[in-house]
């Protein structure tokens, strides 16, 4: 068993405060509300010192002749102060120690630093993408000067500079702080960024014949203090203060990512991470965070379509809704195959579930997804709901084994109706001359394939960031999805489509809510016990253990073991 931290007492601003031994001083003063200004620092990053924007005073006790601390009248340690200012980002907390942050100072060090800083900076303000989430904007706030003293011209830098194809560089605006430097050294392991000249010259650049081109390059865009490094796709596209930021989960693999959806009017103009130090820390993949351009795609299913004996016509929901259950009540479950999907939600997956249930269906399956992964964060399984789907559909067998019956079902004509769950038989095996014998075949999609044109009636749905829900992700975190934007046209959530078409069929009628749905999948499996979706939180529960086979990495430089959420001990009724 671990021994407890031991705690220090530090004295910050006058008041004693306890803190667990190895704290850095500038975490520290965090913690009890005083925030020191910094810019190279970074929590997730080693500690360079090299902006001198944290300065502080600081002292250590004074010692008597017997090698104990001197204490004064009110029986706290005597603090002898340092002549110079101190940075606070590289040192760690000790016993007795003295801080002042907001001394005369402690100002006047971080105005001239500000100062030094701005002399050569361009007025880049009004068209920067940093514009409004930027430190050096709003620390000039605080320490700046109302006029400069700079009577020189200014230094003038390299700009537009793509250092790969998702970054560009602006080397006016960059202020040494060397954060990017530092996560390409420490986090992503591709060492291409490096300062050369001297001086008021120096420049970040990528070292001759080796771009930025690493999986995480766009990392150090968020990391960035200031403008200078940008994302290709997202710059010049949106002003920050413009976007709705909606908390979400990356759906691209089977990490589950924790996002940060920008967006305006219904359209997604960017992803950043947010924090998890159980899923991702503070980064993301760039794979995973540009992969949204699908969602505003021209093959996006707009409408819903019946096949009317020659071609898919468009009709109401309630048509679509009623004519596919009209199909499905023709065959009995033997004759019926569904396909799910790894990339539906929880809630989705389970009324799946009741209606292969309810249509006695025994051959139900996913379509697995493999990719290429590290071990950083991008998982090799790119399914992000994996786990949920064996967990609720009760797959026996590794996602997948059941496809091959599937495809040689609709060969041989036993199978006579295919239920497509956000997939495309044609990726499987199915070719598209035995979807056009099927006499029924129902799509719920969100955008057209080549197997959609061959369909008895096509649902369309919403995308990742168009509906709420949850997943379960490779490492057994059960996390949420929210919605960011509007599904576009007649398109509707996966859930509710799936509702409507168990209630025609006679199944359900109780459920009102994609809350209704999570609280009955609680109540019939063990692991969501307890839960709800408000209860899931921003940053998930951990409701199983990791698969041994998982491919899903744990997150870089954060502790591996995790506690399993406690379900309440459930009682019999009397």
């Amino acid at each position: 068993m671990l021994e407890p931290t031991p705690l220090v007492n530090v004295r910050i601003d006058g008041v004693w405060h306890q803190f667990p031994k190895g704290t850095r001083v500038i975490e520290a003063c965090a913690q009890v509300g005083a925030y020191v200004p910094r810019y190279c620092y970074h929590p997730k990053l080693s500690s360079p010192g090299n902006c001198r924007m944290c300065l502080i005073e600081m002292g250590l006790p004074r010692m008597g002749p017997d090698r104990k601390f001197e204490l004064g009248a009110d029986g706290k340690p005597v603090i002898n102060w340092m002549p110079r200012p101190q940075i606070c980002c590289a040192q760690d907390v000790a016993e007795g120690m003295g801080v002042r942050t907001s001394s005369p100072v402690v100002e006047e060090c971080r105005r001239g630093v500000m100062e030094f800083l701005l002399i050569n900076h361009p007025l880049d303000c009004p068209i920067c993408d940093q514009a409004g989430e930027c430190l050096l904007q709003e620390f000039s706030i605080e320490y700046g000067r109302a006029d400069s003293r700079f009577l020189e011209n200014k230094v003038k830098k390299p700009k537009r500079v793509r250092l790969g194809s998702r970054v560009t560089l602006d080397d006016e605006r960059c202020i040494l702080c060397s954060r990017c430097i530092r996560f390409c050294q420490e986090i992503a392991k591709d060492d291409v960024l490096g300062f050369t000249e001297r001086g008021g010259h120096t420049i970040l650049t990528a070292h001759p014949d080796r771009p930025l081109e690493n999986n995480y390059s766009l990392n150090t865009v968020d990391i960035c203090p200031v403008g200078a490094l940008t994302s290709s796709d997202f710059r010049f596209e949106m002003r920050v203060w413009f976007l709705k930021e909606t908390k979400s989960i990356c759906t691209s693999c089977a990490t589950g990512c924790n996002t940060i959806i920008g967006s305006r009017e219904d359209v997604i103009y960017r992803q950043t991470p947010r924090e998890n130090v159980a899923v991702n820390s503070v980064w993301m993949c760039d794979y995973g965070r540009l992969n949204f351009e699908y969602l505003t795609s021209p093959e996006r299913l707009l409408e819903p379509e019946v096949f009317g004996g020659e071609k898919l016509q468009p009709a109401d929901w309630k048509t679509v809704i009623s004519h596919t259950a009209l199909q499905l009540r023709h065959f009995t479950g033997w004759d019926i195959a569904i396909i799910a999907s790894g990339r539906m939600t929880n809630e989705e997956l389970w009324l799946t579930a009741c209606l292969a249930r309810h249509l006695n269906v025994s051959l139900i399956d996913i379509v697995p997804r493999k990719g290429e992964g590290d071990d950083i964060l991008l998982s090799q399984d790119r399914n992000p709901n994996t786990n949920g789907a064996k967990l609720i559909l009760g797959l026996q067998n590794k996602p997948g084994a059941n496809l091959e019956a599937v495809a040689s079902g609709v060969a041989e004509g036993r199978i006579k109706s295919l239920v497509a769950l956000g997939e495309d038989p044609t990726a499987f095996g199915i070719p598209v001359e035995q979807l056009k014998k099927l006499p029924s075949f129902i799509v719920i999609n969100i955008s057209r394939s080549s197997s959609t044109a061959h369909a008895t009636a096509v649902l369309p749905s919403a995308a990742y960031a168009e509906k709420r829900g949850s997943m379960i992700n490779g490492r057994g975190r059960l996390q949420r999805l929210n919605r960011a934007v509007r599904p576009p046209g007649q398109a509707r959530q996966d859930w509710e489509i799936l509702r409507d078409l168990l209630q025609e069929l006679g199944g359900t009628n109780s459920l009102g809510s994609i809350e209704d749905v999570f609280r009955e999948m609680a109540e019939s499996i063990p692991q969501f016990a307890g839960l709800s979706l408000s209860k899931i939180g921003d940053l998930g529960v951990k409701i199983m253990a990791g698969p041994e086979d998982s491919t899903t990495p744990v997150p870089p430089g954060e502790p591996v073991d995790e506690e399993i959420f406690e379900r309440p001990t459930l009682h019999a009724s009397k």
